[in-house]
């Protein structure tokens, strides 16, 4: 990068001053269930067994720990799967407010963004938050072909039909990881929406995410 600003003109987002549609933030607070709160004493008990050193660290460790801790805060059913579906989680939430944007973004067949790193699908049938937001969306009247995986385009024709789908407003709810829906996705045209369903580790990827909205050429301000 030295060698390179030797004989290159170096400008910055924020020295350009682009013209990128104004951020309305909004930050929605789940309550955690009695369930919830239970398992996080337990997770609380074993952070205490690890930093007193009784157990090895090949059979729990603060990296087990604290992954067990995110999926937990992202639903319960990802601890147990028999878990009851809390109506007022983040999954609940987030449903509701994607289902609200779609609509009131009917007349410019707006899009969205879901970004979820944890329980990505698997096609082997066990629970994972995807299919979950697809069933309930789909049962509040989105048609089927207007959600999509980013996980699906598995080859980067399949990815460059996808992002064309959601430019057009074909696809107007696209689920994605910060690792596949990140850098290189080009769908800003119709987004009027972005969720984080859950937060990565780094800081650099919550700027990756936001990077898909937040740049020119949207058309909504």
């Amino acid at each position: 990068m030295n060698l390179f600003k030797e004989i290159a003109d170096i400008k910055t987002a924020d020295q350009l001053h682009l013209p990128t549609p104004e951020v309305e933030y909004h930050n929605i607070v789940a309550q955690p269930t009695d369930i919830q709160k239970e398992m996080v004493k337990t997770l609380s008990e074993r952070a205490s067994e690890v930093h007193r050193g009784s157990v090895d660290p090949s059979v729990d460790n603060m990296l087990k720990i604290t992954s067990d801790g995110r999926k937990l805060a992202l639903d319960q059913r990802l601890a147990f799967a028999e878990l009851p579906d809390d109506p007022d989680s983040k999954i609940n939430a987030c449903v509701k407010n994607v289902l609200q944007v779609w609509q009131d973004t009917e007349p410019q067949k707006g899009a969205q963004l879901v970004f979820c790193d944890l329980s990505t699908p698997r096609g082997d049938g066990s629970f994972n938050v995807y299919d979950d937001i697809k069933q309930k969306l789909m049962a509040q009247g989105v048609p089927p072909e207007q959600i999509a995986f980013i996980h699906d385009a598995k080859t980067e024709t399949q990815k460059a039909e996808l992002f064309s789908k959601v430019r057009k407003g074909q696809v107007r709810v696209l689920l994605g990881s910060t690792s596949k829906m990140g850098a290189g996705t080009n769908v800003q045209k119709r987004l009027a929406a972005l969720h984080h369903l859950d937060c990565p580790w780094r800081p650099a990827d919550i700027e990756q995410r936001e990077g898909r909205i937040l740049r020119q050429g949207n058309d909504f301000k």
